[in-house]
């Protein structure tokens, strides 16, 4: 792969380049040169696009793909278009399939689904058998077959002493436990966020309290065992000063926060429109303020669009019935630009890469290349058009989002928007 890029302002805080508008020069998937009015005696193929910005590649540490299973939902070869046309270059995916991804031949298979794609799949094994949260999977035999992490997708482990042994073990070699943020017992029936909102529409609540007793649970956990842990897609402001208060602890804990909980709120939820139907729930304004604030100051360490395509035999039902979920890799920069300035966009899409086991690569002579395409300046109105995941579910049509992506160059491949 031999390319010519032509004035692209790099937004790299760790390249000498940053903020600066330059040509690169890429040969055999490595740059080798930057610099302003580079020539083309080879003839590379030249890329040269409208207000053209690059940064370092994208990553999202999580996205559900449906394969194997609910190929209906998605597949991996069109989650991973999906991915690349959203301006991501890797993504974790988790064991929301079926059967569930927990046995190493289970994350053989999807490596193998995802060979000699320019995005890199980054396979999430469960942490139970089933997800059943009753015995340990395979974790030491997952790891050794790609798994970069264990979680069962949005189910929580109910067991405390469960969750100690896996901490415990996963400390052997070195892996990362997950805990969704739930307490099943609190949350009961719950469809969406328990508030005034949810008592007008008749709906049942679910508190953000069931959330909080388990990030506490699992952060006492891990102040015992030690360990390695991960608690994906907080959306309460309590859950955000629970974690700053282990942080300060030094306990090895990180956390994420889906791009669509820091974007609404409950109180959009006027017409049971199924589309705002996820988990955790959209919650209050005031937990929004906490969750940006926890993203500005590092309590938060990563956003995610936390994808999860939904048949519509799922989601155009009643409210109560519909599943949980939206997609959301076609719409995360955009919307992340419309609440944040750019400079925090790239860093919160770049962000995180190193706890999955990914090398941050920046934007410098001599070094592979893997990196995002993007234009920061567009609008336009996000609407079934802009979807390629085979599922339609998105949170976020009908709204105005800034930014169009280019596409990515990433494993010597070269993918562009038309």
């Amino acid at each position: 792969m031999n390319i010519l890029i032509k004035s692209a302002t790099i937004i790299d805080p760790k390249s000498e380049f940053h903020n600066t508008t330059q040509d690169l020069s890429i040969e055999n998937g490595v740059i080798t040169n930057i610099g302003s009015n580079l020539k083309n005696p080879k003839n590379y193929q030249e890329i040269a696009l409208e207000n053209l910005h690059i940064s370092q590649g994208w990553f999202d540490s999580s996205v559900c793909f449906g394969e194997p299973g609910f190929e209906e939902r998605d597949t991996i070869a069109n989650g991973l278009k999906t991915a690349a046309a959203s301006g991501f270059t890797a993504v974790a995916m988790n064991a929301n399939t079926h059967p569930i991804l927990d046995t190493s031949s289970d994350i053989e298979f999807v490596n193998t689904k995802a060979k000699n794609h320019a995005v890199t799949l980054l396979p999430i094994g469960a942490l139970t058998k089933d997800g059943k949260s009753e015995d340990l999977a395979e974790l030491y035999d997952m790891t050794q077959a790609g798994a970069v992490a264990f979680y069962d997708y949005q189910k929580p482990v109910s067991s405390p002493n469960l969750l100690k042994i896996a901490l415990q073990y996963a400390m052997n070699f070195g892996g990362l436990v997950c805990s969704f943020p739930q307490e099943n017992k609190i949350s009961g029936l719950g469809v969406m966020n328990e508030n005034i909102t949810s008592t007008s529409l008749g709906l049942k609540g679910n508190p953000t309290l069931a959330e909080e007793l388990q990030v506490a649970r699992d952060l006492f956990l891990l102040e015992y065992t030690g360990g390695k842990l991960h608690i994906p897609t907080i959306s309460s402001a309590t859950s955000v000063a629970l974690i700053r208060e282990a942080k300060k602890k030094k306990l090895d804990v990180t956390c994420s926060v889906a791009i669509h909980n820091l974007y609404f709120t409950d109180d959009i939820i006027t017409d049971f429109n199924t589309h705002f139907k996820v988990m955790p729930p959209l919650r209050t304004q005031a937990d929004v303020e906490a969750l940006i604030e926890g993203l500005k100051d590092g309590t938060i360490d990563m956003v995610t669009s936390d994808h999860n395509p939904i048949d519509i035999e799922h989601k155009k039902i009643e409210f109560d019935y519909a599943a949980n979920g939206t997609i959301g890799l076609e719409s995360a920069f955009g919307a992340l630009q419309t609440l944040f300035t750019l400079k925090k966009t790239i860093d919160f899409l770049t962000k995180g890469k190193s706890r999955f086991g990914l090398e941050q690569i920046p934007i410098n002579i001599g070094n592979k290349v893997n990196i995002t395409l993007f234009n920061p300046d567009t609008e336009y109105t996000f609407s079934t058009k802009n979807i390629i995941s085979k599922s339609k579910n998105s949170i976020f049509e009908h709204e105005t989002l800034k930014g169009t992506v280019y596409g990515i160059i990433s494993n010597n491949q070269v993918v562009l928007n038309s």
